[in-house]
C-alpha cells in the first residue's frame, strides 16, 4: 500500500497510471486475498519504470499555445496538457482514471 501511496502522489505525471494501478488497488481490499500474480508484478514494474523515467516537467510559457490530448478505452481514460514549443511539445499534467465496475456497465 505504501508503494501505491507514493506512486499516486505522482499519478498525474505518469502515463496510464490508473490502468496499471487498478489490479494493485484491488488487493488492498480487505475481502481480497493478497496474491502477487504475474499480472500484478508486471503492473508494478510498469509503474516503477514510469516513476524512474517520467518526462521532465517545465514551467509553462503563457505566450505559447497549449494542446490537450485525450484518450479513452473500455477500462479507463486519460488526458495530458502539452505546450507547443519550437522543437516539440512539452508535457505538463493530465488526469488518469480507471472505471469502477459500476461505471463499466454504462
Amino acid at each position: 500500500m505504501s508503494f501505491l501511496g507514493f506512486a499516486s502522489y505522482y499519478r498525474k505525471h505518469l502515463k496510464d497510471f490508473a490502468i496499471h494501478a487498478r489490479s494493485l488497488y484491488r488487493i488492498c481490499d480487505q475481502q481480497t486475498i493478497f496474491e502477487m500474480t504475474q499480472e500484478r508484478i508486471q503492473e508494478y514494474e510498469k509503474i516503477r519504470y514510469a516513476l524512474t523515467n517520467a518526462p521532465l516537467l517545465l514551467m509553462p510559457d503563457w505566450k505559447l499555445p497549449f494542446k490537450l490530448y485525450i484518450d479513452a478505452c473500455g477500462e479507463g481514460l486519460g488526458a495530458a496538457l502539452h505546450q507547443v514549443q519550437i522543437v516539440n511539445d512539452k508535457p505538463y499534467e493530465g488526469p488518469n482514471f480507471f472505471y469502477f465496475q459500476t461505471n463499466q456497465t454504462y
